[in-house]
């Protein structure tokens, strides 16, 4: 496919909730030696109550049926809401549309708080905890695909200082202990240049000033290497931990 038809399809094709299956077999990043899935869906079933925070469109929760008697969700991107809860709802799931990271559940809420490459505030989390709760999250590294950035010339990731050691000094203020924690990075590769203007078209913190026209020589750069059969490889990094009320 040419450059400019691939640049098309990127910007119009339909994107909702948090369903990365538009990347099947365009997108490609390695493996984590945790499950975020297993980890959850192996908790969950000693639990009562769950909150999942950035659950997206819901999929992931979803597929983590039966879920506790008290299940709740928050989203903060106003689209992927009506997704969630059209989802979520009919699994008795109470779905919260939020505008930051403050969390609209009373004190000692949930047993288990959970979360996946979203943000969070950590003395919220610290609050809607139950005394003896779980907080579990998986996150991407401000660090992640940086090698994609420096191709386009672009601005670091919004959140380029975010990191594992960051996010234990967030928490241990907040009033937390830190139990368990781990890092991974590999190689990503993007297989056309269409997959790349969609994903940044869909985390758009990546490259937070990401325009087609603004970056259409670097991206042309890209479709020409591909091309040629270079791979578009870049590293990713993510990290995870598990923290409870110290």
């Amino acid at each position: 496919m040419d450059f400019d038809t691939l640049v098309d399809e990127a910007l119009t094709s339909p994107f909702t909730g948090w369903d990365f299956g538009a990347f099947h077999g365009r997108f490609v990043t390695g493996s984590t030696p945790w499950s975020y899935e297993d980890f959850v869906r192996e908790r969950i079933r000693r639990m009562t109550s769950l909150l999942d925070i950035g659950t997206g469109g819901g999929e992931l929760l979803a597929s983590l049926a039966p879920l506790p008697i008290r299940t709740a969700a928050t989203e903060g991107h106003p689209p992927n809401i009506p997704v969630a809860r059209e989802r979520l709802t009919p699994l008795g799931v109470e779905v919260a549309g939020v505008t930051d990271d403050m969390l609209p559940f009373p004190d000692a809420s949930f047993e288990l708080v959970v979360n996946r490459h979203h943000s969070y505030d950590a003395a919220e989390v610290r609050r809607v905890l139950t005394r003896d709760g779980t907080f579990f999250t998986q996150q991407v590294s401000g660090r992640d695909l940086a090698g994609l950035n420096a191709a386009l010339a672009a601005p670091r990731h919004r959140n380029h200082d975010w990191d594992l050691q960051q996010a234990i000094i967030d928490l241990t203020e907040a009033g937390f202990a830190v139990t368990w924690r781990a890092e991974s990075a590999g190689w990503a590769e993007f297989f056309d240049v269409g997959a790349i203007v969609m994903y940044l078209r869909v985390v758009s913190w990546q490259v937070p000033d990401f325009d087609v026209e603004k970056y259409r020589p670097r991206l042309r750069a890209l479709h020409e290497q591909a091309q040629a059969g270079r791979p578009l490889r870049f590293r990713y990094h993510r990290f995870a931990l598990i923290a409870k009320p110290a």
